[in-house]
């Protein structure tokens, strides 16, 4: 009986023990004698952590394939600071988001951010993800990084909680040819080509930390307590994938009618006759007399070329621009006359220039015009290769915070009445929430990244080769002469391009359609022979959505076929682009053939009538002219204005 006694007790004893260990494993550093390691598809929680403590064990499973570990079973992380009050770590198979294994192009990351943090520069451009835009970490806000092998981590930051933390020891290998990736820094998005994710802190640290070796997904994650990183290797950019969304020509017709029909701009906080002006003009607008046969306009071109023309006869009557002269060069005040960027900066010139809109007294002001260049912003504040944008949009928010606190009429519409002009890839990014409200004359007319069809104003990215000339070689061979059916040459940008060469490339003696051209003269006067001897002319997206390939074929009286998905045509408020284009769906693109040669003879030619007829509207002359591109650009900012007023 005894010895059964003392069995007993020792059995209550040791289960004591065992649950004791259990409470203890996820705050101490150790395994208790009867852990294993843990299975695929199972999750542990560490639930809420009120102590501080100093180390936690993370568990490598068995799922996942790396050498270079030391012989424990377990690898381990020491810890200093971690008031993370709920940490969540999964087994498991990939997840939709994070970072899952691809067999064609190896590590793939499809982080779900929101686009207004997505951004591209030239050829290289990655993406960049900051959270350090954010002015705090709310409850809720959570770190994920999902997927790596088969391990998925997910934390998750309770009301009023930092993430303050420095690793000492991570991932360290027995082989001395492992990569050491950050050595007594404080790691920052900008040192990486993949995603990076910070917050920024007061304390300060250094950061070891070493890869796997044989490992594929050797940059896990990484964190700091002066900031917290997460180090991706490189994905696939946004601007190499297609889109998520696809709003088609159709679909951007109903919008834009849905949207003439009830105002959408913020009530003005107090009323001025100004209002009552702009209104009584959409009256007239809405009520225009009917033209008939009108010998400056071609009525096909336009949407109701009677509406158009009353608008624009209202707009030279009634018009008054006010221009901000706050902000100085050459960001501000200094246009680009030249090259791929040259409508901002034609416009901002006329615009500076005019005598018959802009006035002095802001007051007798309809419209509000900040004239900043997107190029030189870029220019003279992007950090080359940094892949951190940040800087410019805190710049264009800081100039906005100015004006408003120094004049009145931004904080009277929220901005509704204020306008900005700019060609440059990256300004819907950099103009994005504090100037949410105001008319964006933009290049990149993306409604997939905030384009308001209806408000904002597709502009025309043309091209400007000469400042003194700029219609030098403008024109074409007539319809009859044209022995090319369609024609592309250009650089491989973007994830569409490849895929129509793919198809069309050397196939079909037709179809003319090149990779990058070499460079030179005679490589540009070869370029313009094809587009002046081409029925039709093929304008795909590239990085972006937009492409002076559009305005070039125009120029050169070919017939612009414009393939990208999301992208709102230049003046769509206007301008009828059935009557002069063709606008497919990049889904068409095996059937490009087939499509052009559907088109009758007839319709070819209204076609190419409709485009000649277009010409006057995409030029820009030195001195503007009645309907010429500088007009185009007034007039529809003020026509999306007119109908899109609200009174107080």
């Amino acid at each position: 009986m005894g010895n059964r006694r003392l069995l007993f007790l020792l059995g209550v004893l040791a289960v004591y023990y065992l649950l004791f260990q259990s409470i203890l494993v996820p705050y101490e550093n150790g395994n208790a004698p009867w852990s294993s390691l843990p299975q695929n598809n199972e999750r542990i929680r560490f639930s809420s952590l009120h102590s501080t403590p100093k180390y936690f064990t993370v568990w490598n499973p068995p799922a996942v394939t790396v050498s270079g570990f030391s012989n424990s079973s377990a690898f381990v992380a020491t810890v200093e600071k971690v008031p993370i009050p709920i940490v969540q770590y999964e087994v498991g198979q990939s997840k939709k988001r994070g970072i899952h294994n691809d067999e064609k192009v190896g590590l793939v990351s499809e982080w779900n951010y929101s686009d207004e943090d997505v951004f591209e520069h030239g050829v290289d451009r990655n993406d960049v993800r900051s959270l350090s835009e954010k002015k705090g970490v709310e409850k809720g806000d959570g770190l994920e990084v999902e997927g790596v092998g088969s391990i998925n981590l997910n934390a998750t930051l309770a009301k009023g909680s930092k993430i303050d933390f420095s690793v000492k020891q991570f991932l360290e290998t027995k082989s001395t040819g492992a990569s050491r990736l950050v050595k007594n820094n404080n790691i920052d998005s900008r040192e990486h080509d993949g995603v990076g994710v910070h917050t920024s802190h007061s304390s300060t640290s250094s950061t070891n930390l070493t890869s796997l070796k044989n490992s594929p997904q050797k940059n896990i994650f990484s964190v700091s307590d002066n900031n917290t990183a997460v180090s991706i290797p490189r994905r696939k950019m946004r601007c190499m994938m297609p889109p998520k969304s696809r709003t088609l020509i159709q679909e951007m017709n109903q919008i834009l009618v849905r949207r003439r029909a009830s105002a959408r701009a913020m009530r003005p906080r107090w009323s001025s006759k100004l209002d009552l002006e702009i209104l009584a003009a959409r009256s007239e607008i809405e009520h225009a007399p009917i033209v008939t046969n009108d010998k400056e306009l071609y009525a096909p071109l336009f949407r109701n070329v009677s509406m158009f023309k009353r608008s624009y006869e209202l707009m030279e009557h009634t018009l008054k621009v006010y221009i901000y002269k706050d902000g100085n060069k050459p960001i501000f005040h200094q246009p680009i006359m030249k090259g791929l960027y040259a409508s901002e900066g034609w416009f901002m010139k006329l615009m500076e220039e005019n005598k018959h809109f802009v006035v002095k007294d802001p007051a007798k002001a309809h419209l509000f015009y900040m004239p900043f260049s997107s190029r030189m912003l870029e220019h003279s504040l992007y950090v080359r290769n940094s892949h951190n944008r940040t800087n410019l949009h805190q710049f264009l928010k800081d100039y906005t915070d100015k004006i408003s606190a120094k004049y009145q009429y931004f904080n009277r519409t929220g901005g509704a009445d204020h306008f900005l002009v700019a060609c440059h890839d990256w300004a819907p990014y950099e103009t994005r929430h504090h100037m949410e409200y105001c008319i964006k004359a933009l290049c990149n007319a993306d409604v997939t990244q905030g384009f308001k069809i209806g408000r904002d104003v597709s502009l025309p990215e043309a091209y400007v080769r000469s400042v003194r000339d700029p219609q030098r070689n403008v024109g074409g061979k007539p319809p009859l002469q044209r022995p090319i059916l369609a024609f592309y040459a250009g650089n491989m940008h973007g994830y569409l391009r490849p895929i129509l060469l793919k198809h069309w490339q050397d196939k079909d003696p037709d179809m003319k359609i090149y990779g990058p051209m070499p460079h030179g003269v005679a490589s540009k006067m070869n370029y313009i022979h094809h587009m002046k001897n081409s029925k039709y002319c093929i304008c795909p997206k590239g990085y972006e959505v937009n492409s002076p390939r559009v305005v070039e074929a125009i120029f050169y009286e070919c017939v612009p076929v414009i393939i990208s998905d999301n992208f709102v045509p230049p003046f769509f408020e206007v301008l009828n682009w059935d009557a002069f284009s063709i606008i497919l769906a990049e889904k068409d693109i095996p059937n490009l053939k087939q499509i052009l040669f559907s088109v009758s003879h007839e319709k070819y030619l209204k076609l190419q009538l409709g485009v000649r007829k277009a010409q006057k509207h995409f030029f820009w002359h030195v001195k503007p002219l009645k309907y010429d591109l500088f007009h185009m650009t007034i007039h529809s900012i003020w026509y999306n204005r007119v109908f899109q007023i609200r009174l107080r």
